[in-house]
């Protein structure tokens, strides 16, 4: 207290008067003090009490980001899966078509030489085997000839023609005087020259060309479906044909059914009359 202020009361109290309570300056309280400065609030929260994520945001930034990622993760797969589509429709393409295209080509290559060869050599013989042995034709199944060579293996087919079978069984010759002319293609892609088997019917005729004979044929028994494992249909008397007795036969086999190779699709023919090829080479009344 000061001395002015201790005089006051003394007088005061000598007249009897109550003396005043001294007066204290006014301070700012601690909780307005802050680290910011004075007179801004301090967090009141504790320092143990956490903030709710959900309000700061801080939950829906990671939901956010994780969501982010699904979708680049489905976005990457729905890519994948277009371009594995592109190259199956590619594969496709190339097995059923271009394979066509390149085979249908060989073939034709092939089939030219063979017909120069005997347009050159006018001799006396009946099977010219340098090239093939000649030209197969069915009216119901194709307007083209088909090229016959030796063998069945896919080096032989995917060239666009038909091949005679040298194993399991091994098939006769049309000159033969008795057996199985037995023939495989391809059904799809690689010349696919047996695709329309399935239009072949009873009484068809089947006229395989040779350079100097006609052999005309007549379908008497179709298998739609067997197994591919199943080799008796090849046989000199071909079982499941009806046939007993030996005879002439022709038989023609492919993959069934389409666009598959898990079955056979058999047809059988046998031999009705043959014609000598004349100068022309006019076709027998069955081609025209």
């Amino acid at each position: 207290m000061s001395e002015r202020e201790r005089e006051s009361a003394d007088k005061a109290v000598d007249r009897g008067e109550p003396a005043e309570a001294p007066q204290e300056d006014p301070e700012t309280p601690d909780e307005l003090e802050t680290s910011e400065g004075p007179g801004e609030l301090r967090d009141s929260a504790g320092p143990d009490e956490q903030k709710d994520p959900a309000a700061s945001g801080e939950g829906a930034d990671g939901g956010s980001v994780r969501r982010g990622r699904v979708a680049v993760a489905v976005g990457v797969f729905g890519e994948l899966l277009i371009t594995a589509g592109l190259v199956l429709a590619l594969f496709v393409v190339y097995s059923l078509w271009w394979t066509n295209v390149l085979a249908d080509r060989q073939a034709k290559k092939e089939s030219d030489r063979v017909r120069e060869h005997w347009a050159a050599d006018r001799g006396p013989g009946d099977l010219d085997t340098r090239d093939g042995i000649g030209f197969l034709h069915v009216p119901s199944m194709s307007e083209k000839d088909i090229l016959v060579k030796k063998g069945t293996d896919p080096k032989e087919l995917n060239q666009g023609i038909a091949g005679y079978y040298t194993k399991p069984v091994k098939s006769a010759l049309p000159q033969d005087q008795s057996g199985n002319f037995s023939l495989a293609a391809h059904r799809d892609g690689h010349g696919a020259k047996f695709h329309d088997i399935d239009k072949i019917d009873k009484g068809d005729a089947i006229v395989f060309e040779t350079k100097n004979t006609w052999y005309v044929y007549k379908v008497f028994e179709t298998l739609p479906q067997t197994s591919k494992y199943n080799v008796d249909v090849l046989d000199a008397v071909p079982k499941g044909s009806g046939k007993k007795a030996r005879g002439r036969y022709i038989t023609l086999t492919t993959c069934t059914p389409v666009y598959t190779s898990k079955y056979r699709y058999i047809v059988w023919g046998e031999l009705v009359r043959t014609q000598d090829v004349d100068e022309d080479r006019t076709a027998p009344a069955e081609l025209r």
